[in-house]
């Protein structure tokens, strides 16, 4: 008998039918003797209907307005989701953020978790009942509800784990687990059966959308085992560990993530000297804006061009904040590019391999793919392409690293 925390996510909790289905899962997992906390996820789209709601009101609604609206969602989901296991004799009771006490800071819509009171699931748990808990969401100190941001479901499910010392935290979702890259790209992409967690923050962070990067770093800081399964379809899945193991040193490349959402910025012709970045740079982080890839080029003629990349949906917001900065830098022109992608090789297996660089760079070379940038870490190996070649890229770089084939991701 152990205890098991899962997270179904809105695909899983779309329709009746599938909370039914949800429910006789779980009844599984019971039946056998595991102790189970579940978190849920809004049905899928209600989220996106209840924000459409606020912004038909306001173009700006207040923040924590906005948390008192979307954590409905959940609150319904949880519900549905307790009648269902009562409807088949599977003792349940559920509970919104608050009820269970995820304390939170009070920063409305992007709330971090700072305590979890498990006394009240302990209880429960102790007379059998499943317990069903709102994902997304919590209290501050002075009572007032607040959301964890886009997502923020997995962090919830990956927190009540560490909070209750669970065995695994199960994430639920449409997928089977994690692919040496997207399937919808490349065909023959594997499912990996293990993946540590610092090639899961990478794979996350560079694109890949299966886990949100706030549940995998607590996941890792907290030494909680995750597991990516499916929804509609018995299987393994994959786990997500701390341990590398012997049988994963064989993969150098554990997987290919990749972003289409990324814009490339250059401020030129300004000039060389000391403090040069932090007065582009500072301003774009006072505005708020995240930057991924950066590259400073030095001409023979003493200037320099600073090239940085950021979320497309924020160019235009850094493209003025560079247009106030260009003329105390007295540069000759801001260039911006909304047509790049960024393609990642990411795998532990790096560290006692040479070369994975430059073959990366000679697959993209044959196919004619031109690099405009690149960064790397000890696990990863970043590329920015034109947009237009990322499919290309993908594939020609899955098979030049041998991730086509069954044998060279079983563990």
């Amino acid at each position: 008998m152990s205890l098991i925390v899962q997270k179904y996510g809105g695909t899983s909790m779309g329709s009746i039918e599938r909370i039914e289905a949800v429910a006789q899962k779980i009844a599984g997992f019971r039946a056998r003797g595991d102790d189970v906390v579940v978190v849920v996820s809004a049905m899928s789209g209600e989220t996106n209907r209840l924000i459409e709601l606020a912004n038909d009101i306001s173009g700006s609604p207040p923040p924590r307005e906005m948390d008192v609206l979307v954590s409905t969602g959940e609150q319904v989901a949880i519900a549905l989701l307790a009648m269902a296991l009562e409807k088949i004799s599977c003792p349940a009771r559920s509970y919104t953020g608050a009820q269970v006490r995820i304390l939170t800071d009070d920063s409305h819509t992007k709330a971090r978790i700072e305590e979890i009171d498990v006394h009240r699931m302990q209880a429960d748990l102790s007379l059998g009942r499943v317990i069903i808990v709102a994902g997304f969401q919590g209290v501050d100190a002075d009572g007032n509800i607040t959301t964890l941001g886009r997502g923020g479901s997995d962090t919830t499910a990956v927190a009540l784990a560490a909070a209750l010392q669970a065995e695994e935290c199960q994430i639920y979702t449409d997928v089977d687990g994690v692919y040496t890259t997207d399937p919808r790209v490349v065909d023959n992409a594997q499912r990996l059966e293990r993946i540590t967690f610092e090639e899961m923050l990478e794979m996350a962070s560079q694109g890949s959308k299966v886990l949100q990067i706030r549940a995998v770093e607590f996941a890792g800081k907290y030494k909680v085992p995750l597991r990516v399964l499916s929804s509609f379809e018995e299987g393994p899945g994959t786990l997500i560990t701390l341990e590398e193991g012997e049988d994963m040193e064989k993969p150098v490349v554990s997987g290919i993530a990749f972003n289409r959402d990324e814009a490339k910025l250059t401020i030129q012709g300004i000039p060389d000297t000391p403090g040069v970045a932090y007065r582009i740079l500072g301003p774009i982080s006072e505005a708020n804006i995240e930057v991924d890839v950066i590259v400073q080029n030095i001409s023979e003629d003493g200037t320099t061009a600073l090239t940085f990349t950021v979320h497309r949906d924020e160019m235009k917001k850094a493209e003025d904040v560079l247009a106030e900065i260009a003329g105390d830098l007295q540069a000759s022109s801001v260039v911006t590019d909304a047509h790049i992608a960024k393609v990642s090789l990411v795998g532990v297996g790096m560290r006692s391999h040479a070369g994975v660089a430059s073959q990366m760079f000679g697959t993209l070379a044959r196919h004619n793919i031109n690099i405009q940038m690149i960064t790397t870490s000890e696990i990863k190996v970043t590329v920015i392409i034109e947009e237009k070649y990322l499919e290309l890229a993908v594939r020609a770089l899955h098979s030049s690293f041998d991730l086509d084939a069954p044998d060279s991701v079983e563990n």
